[in-house]
């Protein structure tokens, strides 16, 4: 049994623009006893599944201003919390934290919820780990909205991401607070603790420390060899829909990483630019970019 820890209910009081139900699982094979949480908006039933991935620092919450968009025309949406963040379990061990960790968890979670037609929304480490995810699975992927992430093909090389790991070191009680809001300056002081909400402490905060160390460093790492088929799989194999949306600000996954991930994406989808935005972009600018995704795809409001 995997040690542990749980948010009390508390510290999601309040919260501002997000009422979403929360849904549970806790059996998820390999998972046993590590509860899992997901936002399950919508009809259970409907034709159309937007699937959100968040990324490091963040959780759920960050999607709270896209899900009701995605909602309006009739889907359906799921936003998981990575095992370690949002209103999920936190393992106390950094070391239960892996690339493949994640990633087989979420394969599960989309398993037993049985989705298809699924219009997979990434940004950050939702895009590392979640644009491997369909070619494990590509019956059950429809679109691909992606915003501010890359693939880990190859070791990283790249001052601003020594920056951004330098931040999250620089005091095992990780400061949630001070890194989103200098990475998204729209993000205000009342939603920058949204964010904290999930820790109360640095007992709670094993995954946002071990997240910037799973980065690769060299060719053997974990997770480059997975990642070097995905870029196979959206160069050759992909025949879904595409659209991509960049905060321009985003000195790590803004618009050099973006484009050069989008010469992978076959169909090579024109970027959104968000000239304010920066990393979080789903802050400065969700429900534009929801929008101009659905209008890209043909989807309208019901």
């Amino acid at each position: 049994m995997i040690e542990a820890l749980r948010t009390p209910d508390i510290h999601f009081e309040g919260l501002s623009e997000y009422p979403f139900q929360p849904h549970y699982i806790d059996d998820l094979p390999g998972y046993e006893g590590l509860r899992g949480h997901y936002v399950d908006e919508g009809a259970t039933d409907a034709h159309e599944v937007f699937l959100c991935l968040h990324g490091e620092p963040s959780w759920s919450y960050i999607y709270r201003k896209m899900i009701p968009v995605f909602v309006g025309t009739g889907a359906r949406v799921i936003a998981p919390d990575w095992i370690g963040f949002g209103k999920s379990d936190k393992p106390v061990d950094d070391e239960v934290y892996s690339f493949h960790f994640h990633r087989n968890c979420m394969l599960a979670l989309i398993e037993r919820l049985d989705l298809h037609n699924v219009t997979l929304v990434v940004q950050d480490w939702g895009g590392v780990l979640g644009l491997t995810l369909p070619m494990e699975m590509p019956e059950r992927f429809k679109r691909l909205l992606v915003m501010n992430t890359g693939l880990m093909a190859g070791p990283v090389d790249m001052p601003a991401f020594d920056v951004w790991q330098a931040d999250i070191d620089s005091d095992p009680d990780v400061p949630i607070e001070f890194i989103m809001q200098k990475n998204e300056p729209s993000i205000s002081a009342a939603d920058a603790a949204a964010y904290a909400a999930p820790f109360p402490d640095a007992t709670y905060k094993a995954g946002v420390r071990k997240f910037p160390h799973l980065i690769a460093r060299t060719m053997d790492a974990p997770g480059v060899d997975t990642s070097q088929k995905a870029v196979q799989f959206w160069s050759n194999k992909w025949d879904g829909d595409s659209y991509m949306a960049i905060g321009m600000k985003d000195e790590m996954l803004g618009p050099n990483v973006m484009n050069h991930l989008r010469t992978f994406i076959k169909g090579r989808p024109d970027p959104l630019e968000i000239p304010e935005g920066g990393h979080f972009v789903q802050e400065a600018a969700g429900p534009l970019i929801a929008e101009r995704a659905l209008t890209h795809f043909g989807l309208t409001k019901t």
